[in-house]
């Protein structure tokens, strides 16, 4: 089995420091997709680099304390890319890439909206941006598995609050017909929904008043893959029986040689 888990660690020193490596290191996992890294280089300790033998790839954001992304693999890629071609985005560190003869790996972090009217025109000019750089992945014949925190809630079911969250950037009708597109038009699967049909399956929760306890959640970090990975997936989780961040870890099985 190739285990692949996705976090968004909300600030890698923080998760560290709440035990997220130790966790890590205990999940017999191929591969994991970290985002919001919220550090640089310089503080990049050899913890956060290559913890427990893993090869560490990562994409930092140019500002400070924001942003960032990284890919932990116990398989050494044949290319490593960082950044998808958008000077916009990848000055904030929201994409890294490895790639293997039949498989590429990505771990992501679309930009959110939720801070005001700029950042949300900032969002819809990255899904613009990201869209044909997923379709020229696709063409390229290998497999994908993209991971990360999209930042979008695709159905009703994917939220706690639909009703209140209709004009709420994450579940805008634009944000949830994008993500859509991907599964209806252009061949991509939500591995996840596609093994887990259930309600109240959310990976992320509000700091504000009592969300994470009254599991007042929304679902928006994804594996998002090719039609041929999706059908070799076997098994998927949602870990919460430790908090490391205000996003809990997605892992799923795939039945895939490398």
């Amino acid at each position: 089995m190739l285990r692949i888990i996705s976090a968004n660690l909300n600030g890698i020193r923080s998760a560290h420091k709440k035990g997220f490596f130790e966790w890590m290191g205990k999940q017999d996992a191929d591969m994991v997709c970290v985002q919001e890294l919220k550090a640089q280089e310089a503080d990049m300790t050899e913890a956060f680099l290559a913890p427990h033998g893993y090869h560490g790839f990562f994409h930092y954001a140019e500002k400070k304390g924001y942003s960032g992304v990284g890919l932990y693999t116990r398989h050494k890629p044949e290319r490593v890319v960082t950044g998808f071609g958008c000077a916009e985005f990848d000055a904030e560190g929201r994409y890294v890439e490895v790639q293997y003869p039949h498989l590429a790996v990505i771990s992501v972090y679309v930009p959110s909206g939720s801070s005001g009217e700029e950042r949300q025109a900032a969002k819809f000019r990255f899904m613009e941006a990201f869209l044909p750089h997923l379709l020229q992945l696709k063409a390229t014949g290998r497999e994908i598995v993209l991971c990360g925190d999209v930042n979008i809630a695709h159905k009703e079911i994917d939220i706690k609050n639909w009703k209140g969250n209709l004009k709420n950037s994450g579940f805008l009708p634009e944000e949830r017909a994008w993500i859509g597109d991907l599964f209806d038009t252009h061949g991509y699967v939500d591995v996840f929904r596609q093994l887990d049909p259930r309600p109240e399956q959310y990976t992320w929760w509000s700091n504000r008043g009592q969300a994470y306890a009254k599991n007042v959640g929304w679902r928006i970090d994804y594996h998002l893959t090719t039609a041929k990975m999706a059908a070799t997936a076997r098994a998927c989780s949602i870990y919460k029986d430790e908090k490391f961040s205000d996003h809990a870890p997605l892992s799923i099985d795939y039945d895939f040689p490398l």
